[in-house]
């Protein structure tokens, strides 16, 4: 007894559909996640993924059947039958493309936003909502990431900016070929890029003289940085470790060597490193047997 073609094609659509899910879900690619947007992008992948299996599997499973069942027999001589005016079929091949396509962009752009990627940058009532939610202090931090000694109407062109006062803010210089590090509150200027982990960090990024871009896969983050556009991008890094800086645009003939690190250290690991490096270190603490000792004794009568 032979399947209903629509029966056979409906249990084929089910099974490549529970096993584009499963591969999708259960096969991991991706490094190893260092940052709390990982996670969150980390979704969208696996969404990607699974879809990339489905069509691969259905694709590929087509195309072997079909060079199987309608091979040239021996003694075939002539042209196969021309088959034409398949309205629902192509109506089908049609539809479907532009589901998925239009799932990806929605479900893409509630990815970028949940990771702050679409924050106005020079929207006042974005600057409003900080300064209620974290006061003059924070008002204060995000005037400075916005700014990065530039003008509060200076466009902005983009990046990944959740807010936070307490952010660790660094100057990302992009130069053909290297990335140079500067931190603004203790002067160091340096190759690689050293950050606390579980701290959020804020980089203000500027390019001086073609398109370059940052990369950390680990990170799941890459922003491209223009000349003449000031980029902020910011992240909280959660895995102590090291991990490579790429740059993702292709900016000359020394392109594939532009490479540094960034280290994610301990919060103790990270302030012992600012201390050793730090042209103005800050004042060791004073401890309690070191304030006994140059504290004058009484004046006996």
């Amino acid at each position: 007894m032979l399947i209903p073609a629509p029966v056979l094609s409906l249990i084929i659509g089910m099974v490549l559909v529970l096993s584009g899910l499963w591969i999708g879900q259960n096969v991991n690619l991706l490094p190893v996640d260092a940052s709390s947007n990982a996670p969150v992008y980390d979704e969208l992948f696996k969404v990607l993924f699974s879809i990339g299996t489905i069509l691969f599997l259905g694709i590929v499973g087509l195309l072997v059947f079909s060079l199987v069942r309608f091979r040239r027999r021996p003694g075939e001589l002539g042209d196969g039958i021309a088959l034409e005016g398949n309205l629902p079929l192509e109506i089908v091949w049609t539809a479907i493309p532009a589901i998925v396509v239009l799932f990806v962009g929605i479900y893409s752009y509630d990815i970028y936003e949940r990771m702050g990627g679409m924050v106005p940058l020079n929207d006042h009532a974005v600057h409003a909502m900080h300064h209620e939610a974290h006061g003059s202090e924070g008002e204060a931090a995000m005037a400075a990431m916005a700014g990065g000694g530039m003008e509060s109407d200076e466009r902005i062109w983009g990046g990944i900016t959740p807010a936070s006062a307490d952010a660790l803010t660094v100057d990302v210089t992009a130069m053909q070929f290297a990335f140079i590090f500067r931190y603004p509150d203790s002067e160091i200027i340096s190759g690689e890029l050293h950050v606390p982990a579980g701290r959020p960090v804020a980089l203000r990024m500027k390019a001086n003289d073609v398109i370059h871009a940052f990369w950390v896969p680990q990170f799941r983050l890459k922003q491209d940085i223009i000349p003449g556009q000031p980029t902020l991008l910011s992240f909280t890094p959660t895995r102590p470790g090291s991990y490579p800086i790429i740059c993702a645009e292709l900016c000359g003939p020394y392109h594939g060597g532009m490479r540094t690190t960034v280290v994610v250290e301990e919060p103790e690991g990270f302030q012992a490193w600012v201390s050793k490096n730090s042209p103005n270190p800050p004042p060791a603490p004073v401890t309690p047997v070191a304030a006994a000792a140059i504290t004058p004794a009484p004046i006996q009568s």
